[in-house]
Order: C-alpha cells, then sequence, then structure tokens
C-alpha cells in the first residue's frame, strides 16, 4: 500500500508555502521582458514540486501572464470558509486586498480581480472584472454550470486530488465493512451477544483478495481507489473517459460506453465519477440488472449520478448484495428515505473528504495557485469548462 509521509510532508508544505522568504522558483515560464512588466510575488518554495509530484497534479502549458486581460489581482474575494487561511494567503499574494465575501461591498464585488470558493450566479453579475475563480472542491458541477463562466472565458481551477488518498481510505472502510459484515457484528456487541460459529443468522464473510474491482471515473480519486484495492490483492479494472491508459496496477481500462459489460463481472463497483450530462443518473435501472446479485455498490462521486429510486428497488430485490454511500440523491437524505433502512447499507453524511490530511493539501494547492496567478505563473489545475472537469 502506498506509504505517505504525513506529518513530515503536510508541515512541512504549509510552512514552506507560506514562507515568502524562500527563494527558489518552482516554474521559469517566462521571459525576463515578460517577468518586468509584472508584480513581484513571494517565489515558490522548493517543496511545491514535492506537492506538485506527490498529488500528480496537473500543471498549464502556459503561464497565466499569456492570458487576455490578465494582471496581477487587486482584489481577491475569498470564502469565509478559509478565514483562518487568510494570513497565509496575503503572503502569497502581498499586494492584493483580500476581502471576505460576507464583508465586501459593491465597490469592491465590482472591482474583484479573483475569487476563492466563490461562484454564484449573483456575485458573478456583480464582479464583471473577474478573471479567475479557485474552486474549493474536485467537482466544479455548480459552478461550470453558471452561463457567465462560459460566456466571459474566466479561468477556472479546482482541487482535484487533494482528497484522493482521503476518500479512497473511505472507500476501503466501505468494503471492509459490507465484505467482513462489521456492521452486523457491531450491532451483537451492542447487545453483548456472541454469536456462535454454528448460528444460521451470522452472515458470511468474505476476502478483498482475488475479487474484482471497478473503479467508474480513473481520475485522481479513482486512481487512489484503485491503488489500494491492488495492495489489497484486488483485480482492478476501470473505465475514464480521457482514454485506455492506466497505471501499472490497473489491468483494463475501458471507455464510459463499456460500464455496462465491465460491471456485470465485477464484485465491487465504485462511483468516482464528476457529475456531467454525461454521468448524470448513468447508475440507473438498467445498470443494476447487469450486475451480479452478490455485488456492491460504493459511491463516492456525486450522488446525483444515481437514480436513487432505481437503487433502492436494486436493494431491496437482492439484485445488489449492499451499497456504501458518501453520496445520494437529494443531499441530506430525507428522514423518510428507505435508505436509512436497508440491510447492507451504509450512509455517511458526504464526509469522506473530511480529514486534516486532505484539508493540509488542499490548503496547500489554493495558498500556491494565489501565489501563482500574482506572479502570472502556470496554473495548477485547470478545469475544462466544456468538459466540466
Amino acid at each position: 500500500m502506498l506509504v505517505r509521509p504525513r506529518v513530515d510532508f503536510c508541515g512541512t508544505a504549509r510552512r514552506v508555502l507560506v514562507a515568502a522568504a524562500a527563494t527558489v522558483t518552482l516554474c521559469v515560464a517566462a521571459t525576463g521582458a515578460r517577468a518586468a512588466t509584472a508584480q513581484p510575488a513571494p517565489a515558490a518554495a522548493p517543496s511545491a514540486a514535492h506537492l506538485i509530484e506527490t498529488l500528480g497534479l496537473h500543471v498549464a502549458p502556459q503561464p497565466v501572464r499569456e492570458r487576455q486581460g490578465w494582471h496581477s489581482p487587486r482584489i481577491v474575494l475569498v470564502n469565509p470558509e478559509l478565514h483562518e487561511l487568510l494570513p497565509q494567503l496575503q503572503q502569497a499574494a502581498p499586494h492584493a486586498k483580500l476581502i471576505e465575501m460576507s464583508a465586501a461591498s459593491a465597490r469592491e464585488l465590482a472591482g474583484a480581480d479573483a475569487a476563492l470558493g466563490v461562484c454564484s450566479a449573483e456575485v458573478l453579475s456583480k464582479a464583471k472584472q473577474l478573471q479567475w475563480i479557485q474552486w474549493l472542491a474536485a467537482g466544479v458541477e455548480r459552478c461550470v454550470q453558471q452561463p457567465l463562466v462560459r460566456e466571459r472565458h474566466m479561468l477556472l481551477t479546482n482541487l482535484q486530488r487533494t482528497m484522493g488518498p482521503s476518500m479512497a481510505e473511505h472507500v476501503l472502510g466501505m468494503m471492509l465493512v459490507l465484505s467482513r459484515h462489521l456492521d452486523y457484528f457491531l450491532k451483537q456487541q451492542q447487545q453483548a451477544h456472541w454469536v456462535k460459529d454454528d448460528d444460521a443468522q451470522a452472515p458470511q464473510l468474505a476476502d478483498l483478495e482475488g475479487r474484482t474491482v471497478l473503479v467508474v471515473g480513473l481520475g485522481g480519486i479513482g486512481t487512489e481507489v484503485a491503488r489500494r484495492a491492488h495492495a489489497f490483492g484486488m483485480r482492478v479494472i476501470a473505465t475514464r473517459a480521457s482514454g485506455r491508459t492506466g497505471p501499472d496496477f490497473v489491468s483494463y481500462v475501458g471507455l464510459p460506453d463499456e460500464l455496462p459489460k465491465l460491471a456485470k463481472d465485477a464484485d465491487f463497483i465504485v462511483n468516482c465519477t464528476p457529475l456531467t450530462p454525461q454521468t448524470t443518473g448513468v447508475f440507473n435501472k438498467e445498470f443494476f440488472a447487469t450486475l451480479k446479485p452478490d455485488a456492491y455498490f460504493i459511491s463516492v462521486g456525486r450522488g446525483r449520478s444515481t437514480v436513487t429510486a432505481d437503487l433502492i428497488a436494486a436493494l431491496a430485490s437482492g439484485g445488489l448484495a449492499g451499497a456504501g454511500l458518501d453520496v445520494v440523491d437529494p443531499e441530506p437524505l430525507p428522514p423518510d428515505s428507505p435508505l436509512w433502512h436497508l440491510p447492507n447499507v451504509i450512509i455517511t453524511p458526504h464526509v469522506s473528504a473530511d480529514t486534516p490530511f486532505a484539508e493540509e493539501q488542499r490548503n496547500a494547492v489554493v495558498v500556491e495557485n494565489l501565489r501563482r496567478y500574482a506572479a502570472g505563473e502556470p496554473m495548477l489545475s485547470v478545469v475544462d469548462v466544456e468538459r466540466g472537469y
């Protein structure tokens, strides 16, 4: 299994990324003449290269200063969720005025150049100078659906891959609970009941080793799921929209139209897809009908990729052995939903990425991207607005 030096890397990345005294730049992407036109900004820390390599982040091929209309930001709108990160953000862009949305005046909104975690229709209609949006999650469906993002050709970056390791551990945890029926034994524990070997009511335990897992959406999250599943001795297959290439630990990578064929032989199906028109409702009645009755469905992508009524019907009829759901549709799940009471179903309230490790990585990328934008350097994790991820 992949071993990450969590304490040393995260702590170092946070301290070094926010240090204004760093003198080594990560990318020299502009000529001296171009650099002279940009306002000075703190140099990228050497550990930023480690951050990029460790997470597998994509670096834009061209420096952002080459975008039409770019200039070092004067006003940056900040989501209140980033309040504690404000000192680091200010060091990353010392010449910019950082304003939390709750305190922004109409004049400040009108003059804002960039926004961190802000992408509502109301703000976009008022912030007519906005050039760049840093979204605070991997899924950007709420932002790319805003017409003004497309009309103004805004630069949109996200936090892809920063949450992959934590979410992948959540997936493996659900797979173990379901295959080992730990929920059943926890209930017996609460009743102080020792289940005997010959108890006919006791569920049959199963190993992950040798089982087949289908990762639907082999992106940042899906790749980390695949890595860990392979370490458990599982056979890993996957689908991805961008092509058939994948890491060595994935035995086969198919295109999205191969999903039904690959799903029929899988023991576990893991939804890691972004929400796009193509993935909305893809896990439906027809899909569940192709699965083996002893298969498990795990979902950490987006809730709307699954037709909830069809999932309930598959579980209730025995057409599916169980499900692990960190995302559902709608959210929050209503108290009267049958999903709450179906056996072999684990529901967590969209928390698979809520770990200190994931937060460290998210914050490091937000700070680094603001530094890069202020300096005019190549950006990290640029979203293809047309594709939606």
